[in-house]
């Protein structure tokens, strides 16, 4: 195995870093079920690509990339598989949320319908959670340990 796979499964064993990921991966899971099967009173895929490529102009594999990010990286944080490739991609989708959205709303949430939209305090707490997950990986009970321990 090449050293940069080691590093992607290499993390320790430590609780610490099961709650955020696990409560993370939780509350992204949705977001990305709204975008992917249009679950929780979402579009679904066609129409979120649709949105993101037409009506924001993002490219097609952007908005690809966000829509897999968020559902299936939502899916590798709950079970501690490929963790640190799951919070990147996170740490990427809330960082262009917030340049490309969110700054102009301020930093509050619109948490009274009185801001133009959202603030990005959210995405903040999001990148927050992520960082450290990709510096350290899964920790316990994740699946990147158990490929780590058995396999690299």
């Amino acid at each position: 195995m090449t050293t940069f796979m080691k590093y992607l499964f290499q993390t320790n064993d430590n609780f610490s870093y099961w709650v955020p990921r696990v409560i993370l991966g939780c509350v992204m899971l949705p977001h990305g079920a709204q975008k992917l099967f249009g679950w929780f009173g979402g579009f679904g895929f066609t129409n979120t690509m649709t949105y993101f490529t037409q009506t924001t102009g993002l490219p097609w594999i952007i908005a690809f990339l966000i829509i897999m990010g968020e559902s299936l990286g939502s899916l590798g944080l709950i079970l501690g598989f490929f963790t640190r490739l799951s919070a990147l991609g996170l740490i990427c989708i809330m960082v262009g949320a917030i340049i490309t959205v969110h700054i102009p709303n301020g930093f509050f949430m619109n948490w009274f319908g009185k801001q133009a939209g959202e603030g990005f305090e959210y995405h903040l707490l999001v990148i927050g959670m992520s960082i450290p997950l990709l510096i350290s990986g899964g920790g316990k009970y994740s699946v990147d340990v158990l490929i780590h321990k058995n396999f690299l």
